[in-house]
């Protein structure tokens, strides 16, 4: 273990989340000792485990010390759970994964249209990426259910925030779904901004899903019960034109 510094990102919304709002990023660097890497974190993380160490040390002062316990796990976890690696960007005609997690469908939505779905349990990074470079066109939010997130119907009945990414020749929608315990979608962008591929665009607050939907013009290059990296793995491939097309 040598010195390494981490990184705290603030993600603080302009408005409420639950309208598809966007968020700021500031950073802070401080030294900590974690291997030889750069850890991110984002700032949310930092406010919810202080929050549960004043707790924890106001459990411990007023009753037995080892009551304070729980508390002092969460706030390790808190910080675990709002992690933000850093990752690759696989270069060419690729469409990424927007979340880590685990597939958990790869299906037609019909004729001209896959969709493939990820989810995310409390163990996963929870910060979205963008699955590809692009315009984004349009940001809806739908309210909805909170079914668990792994359930298919989670797809059309849940509390989403819907995005659509213009890119090269056609448009890309990914889904940012809430989940039994997620209550809370954070997106960073607005219509009209710019998006590189693998770029970080929100993030879903404890277990969540991520839909993907793309045209007939990609190849889906993941398959259920393979694992994902948002950002660094790929989930589709362009095809090549036709020629004479």
């Amino acid at each position: 273990m040598v010195a390494a510094p981490i990184l705290l990102r603030a993600a603080t919304p302009f408005g409420a989340a639950t309208k598809g709002s966007g968020f700021s990023f500031c950073t802070l660097l401080l030294p900590l000792s974690w291997e030889n890497e750069i850890v991110v974190i984002v700032l949310d993380g930092v406010y919810y485990a202080l929050a549960l160490v004043g707790a924890g040390g106001l459990v411990c002062w007023l009753t037995d010390p080892w009551f304070g316990t729980p508390l002092f796990v969460l706030a390790l976890f808190c910080l675990y759970f709002f992690r933000d690696p850093q990752r690759v960007i696989p270069p060419g005609p690729v469409a990424v994964s927007p979340a880590d997690g685990k597939v958990v469908a790869v299906r037609a939505e019909s004729a001209d249209l896959s969709r493939v779905s990820i989810f995310l349990n409390i163990f996963d990074v929870h910060v979205n990426r963008a699955p590809v470079a692009g315009t984004v066109s349009n940001v809806e939010y739908h309210r909805g259910s909170f079914h668990v997130a792994s359930l298919e119907k989670c797809s059309t009945e849940n509390e989403q925030n819907i995005v659509t990414v213009q890119g090269e020749g056609s448009p890309v929608v990914f889904k940012q779904i809430a989940g039994l315990i997620a209550r809370r979608i954070v997106f960073d962008k607005k219509p009209g901004d710019q998006v590189a591929t693998g770029e970080r665009v929100g993030l879903i607050k404890f277990g969540s899903r991520v839909d993907v939907l793309l045209g007939p013009e990609w190849e889906i290059a993941v398959q259920p019960g393979q694992r994902v990296k948002a950002g660094s793995s790929v989930i589709a491939r362009r095809r090549e034109p036709e020629h004479g097309a």
